[in-house]
């Protein structure tokens, strides 16, 4: 059990393997060895007085309400600036070394229409409420304007292609618009991440003065609930099925026809089981025109909704997705969101 982990000597923390690996990048800081090497009695004594619990009062005593904590889970960028953050700029130990997480630079945007990654100026205004990019430095009006109160951003080196790269989303006319953006920095574009996170807090603080820290912080941020290819056919069901990139945020499900698209092609609301929507494994018997074998039918109050999957581990994983939302009881908010719902067939 102990062999996956790791020890930092120099600051007297227990690691784990992934994390070692990160350690390993500042060796001015922190000087690591396996728990399964020889260890000297003043490597033991130094571990002894320290700890990890010890060590978490000591680097992590002023992280702001709102910074986000990465799991294992998160991409390499996040945790390894998260350990940068903590032991080589000692950030939350003294408040003056912290960022203002108020933010404006350049940041690469992908292009809507080319594709390509241009230079953009970004502002980010509490005052105003709003994220803006400008297409031009010297532009006065700015390209879009990103309300606060819809805002989201997560990281996505993967599809981006870039290790610094960060989703933006915003509803615009109750419709998502997706945002694709690099920095060469990583420093860099954490600090954007947790600025975009800092001016969701302030605002959510103020449109709901009686809540609490803990109950805001998981309304800052959210990371998909599942993406993937799957094939959809259209609302009559006699189209040929078309393969898709669908994206689960919450309770909407979009599907584009690239990863990359700016607007999906169309939404789905996903409700909870108390209203009618329920997810089923499998097709209609009468279904045709698909090539993947694993059918999922998802039924709602207006109509059903049918997919296919390329394995059976891809639909399976998809269901418990639906059914985790599907399980959940709808909140009042989510009634409106229903109501105003658009989704193109």
């Amino acid at each position: 059990m102990f062999s996956d982990y790791w020890a930092s000597l120099t600051l007297g923390v227990f690691v784990c393997q992934a994390c070692s690996l990160l350690h390993r990048s500042i060796p001015h800081i922190s000087r690591v060895k396996s728990v399964q090497d020889t260890w000297d009695a003043s490597d033991v004594e130094l571990m002894a007085a320290m700890g990890n619990s010890a060590a978490k009062a000591k680097y992590e005593q002023k992280v702001p309400a709102f910074y986000y904590r990465p799991t294992h889970t998160d991409c390499k960028l996040l945790r390894e600036q998260w350990i940068r953050a903590k032991y080589e700029r000692n950030e939350f130990e003294f408040i003056e070394k912290q960022e203002p997480y108020s933010a404006e630079g350049f940041l690469w945007k992908r292009g809507r229409d080319n594709g390509q990654f241009l230079s953009r100026k970004f502002v980010l205004s509490e005052r105003e409420g709003a994220l803006k990019y400008f297409n031009k430095q010297d532009a006065r009006d700015p390209k879009a304007i990103m309300k606060i109160e819809t805002l989201n951003a997560t990281f996505q080196p993967a599809k981006i292609g870039n290790p610094c790269g960060l989703q933006i989303t915003y509803l615009k006319d109750n419709s998502t618009r997706n945002i694709f953006v690099y920095h060469s920095d990583a420093k860099e574009m954490v600090d954007w991440f947790n600025a975009i996170r800092a001016a969701r807090f302030h605002y959510l603080q103020v449109a709901f003065p009686g809540a609490s820290d803990e109950e805001l912080v998981p309304k800052l941020t959210r990371s998909f609930m599942k993406e993937g290819f799957m094939e959809k056919t259209g609302p009559k069901h006699t189209e040929g099925f078309k393969k898709r990139w669908f994206t689960m945020d919450d309770r909407r499900l979009m599907y584009f026809k690239d990863p990359l698209d700016a607007y999906a092609r169309g939404e789905v609301f996903i409700g909870s089981k108390e209203n009618s929507y329920t997810v089923l494994a499998g097709l209609p018997p009468s279904t045709q025109g698909y090539h993947w074998n694993h059918g999922i039918t998802i039924v709602t109050p207006d109509r059903k909704f049918l997919f296919a999957c390329e394995t059976e581990a891809e639909q399976q994983d998809w269901i418990a997705a639906f059914q985790r939302v599907i399980n959940r009881p709808m909140r009042p908010q989510e009634y409106a969101v229903e109501a105003h719902f658009k989704h193109k067939p």
